[in-house]
């Protein structure tokens, strides 16, 4: 019975970690603007960012390991003015940004559900590439 109890309480703890986003991929207000700015990465200017939040853990988004993109990750309570700049008022939001300006935004709705998939940002990406690109 002890036993049943102690992975009853470890396999959130166990399931979170699993989808958890490395440490370096973590941005708060001191290194925000600099992350987004693009410019540092050879293959692209565009950069996703997810501003979480530790209440709604449940419906971040965790295919971020397959963007073909540099990925951030914001804790609202720890980026106070990314948040107001970016008008963040729900959690998750995903903001794409293309040279450190603000292109698409997707952002949960009263339900706290991530209205996308890697599909649409991978999609959205994309769109963002062919315009930036003179031709």
């Amino acid at each position: 019975m002890r036993n049943l109890i102690l992975l009853l309480i470890l396999i959130p703890f166990i399931s979170y970690t699993q989808s958890d986003v490395p440490d370096e991929y973590w941005i708060d207000d001191a290194d925000f603007e600099q992350k987004i700015s693009g410019g540092a990465f050879d293959e692209t200017d565009i950069v996703v960012v997810e501003f979480w939040a530790e209440f709604n853990k449940e419906n971040c988004f965790n295919e971020w390991e397959q963007l073909d993109v540099p990925y951030y990750r914001v804790d609202i309570s720890k980026a106070p003015q990314a948040k107001k700049k970016y008008r963040v008022r729900m959690a998750p939001t995903i903001i794409i940004f293309n040279q450190g300006s603000k292109e698409i935004v997707f952002k949960a709705g009263l339900d706290l559900l991530l209205p996308t998939d890697l599909n649409e940002i991978q999609e959205s990406i994309i769109e963002i590439n062919k315009a930036s690109k003179f031709e």
